[in-house]
């Protein structure tokens, strides 16, 4: 029993807090680089046969000298044309020092001195993130796992500030979610789940702002309790259910017995006494699930009043 509990949560554990690549999912709905490669290959192969064909109509021939000035020229055009799609931003170099930010679209570089040394995706992006066994303040362990939508807003900064800007997010988050699970009780944690969110959003935000990096939100999917502690819970949640139940119940009867009080000044004692019974009675069959036995005093209790009333 003790293995298959242990197996069961490592599976748990596998399936939540496992980050899936960026590579993965639908092909079709990703987007493609292929027209850009497709575009740069075009303009490439047309400076190499515009030389050639500027060699054959100045010489009659295509010679070795030919063919190597125009490798040149197209190792040249490679080096300088660049185009940005419209969701990327290219960092641009000269000599080692940053210079600025290109795109979207067509754009040149001076050859062999400035150079794209990073394209930057500035859309909104999502990352998984999540804390194992981490204990909380009164020191039961959690397993929590949440996610992260960001965005680029700086690509100077996530280029120069700091070394894989995406890795670097995913353990800021998990540091952070470790830190405000430990902070708080597994009560607060489990029951104040909007508030876990901006705090983690918050404490992120600050820092990797710095970074170029603006965090949208921060969602806490699933807080998953040792198997002890769930059933310690239920069992709590019903007793306080049912102490609910019970309260509202005595509110009641406090009611009825105060309607009975007011029937009291308008008859006798003894009738306000008997409508009681006879409510009690209603209550007991009025949903017909039993058998209701009543004493025989009862039953000459009610032939002597009905006497008495026949009597006056």
């Amino acid at each position: 029993m003790g293995s298959k509990r242990n197996e069961r949560r490592e599976s748990e554990k596998l399936r939540r807090v496992t980050v899936a690549p960026q590579g993965d999912g639908d092909p079709m709905q990703r987007a493609s680089r292929n027209g850009v490669y497709f575009l740069q290959g075009i303009i490439i192969a047309a400076v190499f046969l515009a030389v050639c064909l500027v060699f054959f109509l100045v010489a009659g021939r295509i010679g070795f000298f030919a063919v190597a000035t125009a490798a040149f020229a197209s190792i040249v055009v490679a080096s300088s044309v660049h185009i940005a799609q419209q969701w990327e931003r290219m960092v641009v170099m000269r000599l080692g020092k940053f210079k600025c930010v290109k795109g979207p679209g067509f754009f040149l570089t001076m050859p062999f001195v400035e150079y794209s040394t990073m394209r930057i995706d500035v859309r909104i992006r999502t990352t998984a993130f999540g804390a194992e066994e981490t204990l909380s303040n009164d020191l039961v362990p959690l397993d929590v796992d949440a996610v992260v939508f960001w965005m680029v807003h700086d690509a100077e900064k996530a280029c120069v500030a700091v070394d894989d800007y995406a890795h670097q997010l995913l353990l800021s988050a998990q540091t952070i979610l470790r830190d405000a699970i430990g902070r708080a009780t597994a009560a607060e944690v489990t029951a104040r789940r909007d508030q876990l969110d901006r705090e983690l959003k918050r404490l992120l935000e600050e820092k990797v702002s710095a970074w170029g990096i603006t965090v949208l939100s921060v969602e806490v999917r699933n807080i998953l309790l040792p198997e002890e502690l769930q059933e310690v819970m239920s069992l709590e949640a019903q007793a306080e259910q049912k102490k609910k139940a019970r309260l509202i119940l005595m509110e009641a009867e406090s009611e009825i017995s105060a309607m009975i009080e007011g029937y009291a000044h308008t008859y006798d004692d003894n009738t306000a006494l008997e409508l009681r019974k006879m409510y009690l009675l209603y209550e007991g069959v009025k949903e017909g699930k039993g058998t209701v036995v009543v004493p025989s005093s009862w039953n000459e209790g009610f032939a002597d009043k009905v006497a008495e009333d026949a009597g006056k």
